[in-house]
């Protein structure tokens, strides 16, 4: 492969796998659609993903993700269940998206997209339940869903336009993601030490007698 065609693949690989994390089904919808009408060409093998028998389905999931997103018990349920559904995702089209390669490149691809995946997916895993318990969510939900859906977008639409932009975009959203649950991390470790240092007052003893 000459170097534009390794940077598209690679802008791809890294795109679909991480925007795989944040909404999968939007990802896979995103993609079918580029490839029918914008002239987006899809690697040999993943072109599938824009076939009625994926697309129509991945619209609808969509759809019910969009309102379960919305809902904070439903939403925290909704996305631990997809914990086992977005990273082998990710797994699978990281490794359509390298394009016909030996198998050991697909196999290498793979892991690398699974592990983007689950950077995306813990990223909004974390700040959820983070919202959900600090009372935040009629307000953070939403706003993070759509965010969230217009990142996707964004991300795949620079995947086409500009290959390089997209990987660049890809590596600010991983370190960002990194500091971000560092903080949300070490805000719920203080909390729970403050919980947790202020134990339980000791009950005096009563008289002798």
């Amino acid at each position: 492969m000459d170097a534009p065609t390794i940077i598209s693949t690679l802008a791809l690989t890294m795109g679909a796998a991480w925007c795989s994390g944040m909404n999968l089904y939007a990802t896979v919808a995103v993609l079918a659609l580029m490839h029918r009408y914008t002239g987006f060409e899809l690697p040999v093998g993943m072109e599938a993903v824009a076939s009625d028998i994926v697309l129509w389905p991945a619209i609808a999931l969509y759809v019910i993700e969009f309102v379960a997103d919305k809902v904070p018990a439903i939403d925290t349920a909704w996305d631990t269940v997809h914990t086992f559904i977005r990273v082998p995702a990710g797994v699978v089209l990281a490794a359509m998206a390298i394009g016909e390669v030996p198998v050991e490149w697909q196999i290498l691809a793979g892991l690398a997209g699974g592990t983007l995946a689950f950077g995306s997916h813990a990223t909004k895993f974390t700040t959820r339940v983070a919202a959900h318990g600090s009372g935040t969510s009629p307000v953070v939900s939403p706003v993070a869903s759509i965010s969230e859906d217009a990142l996707v977008v964004g991300t795949l639409a620079l995947v086409w336009a500009n290959p390089w932009l997209a990987i660049l975009a890809v590596i600010l959203m991983i370190i960002g993601s990194a500091v971000l649950v560092t903080m949300l991390w070490y805000a719920l470790r203080r909390v729970y030490s403050f919980i947790l240092g202020r134990g339980v007052e000791p009950v005096a003893a009563g008289p002798e007698v």
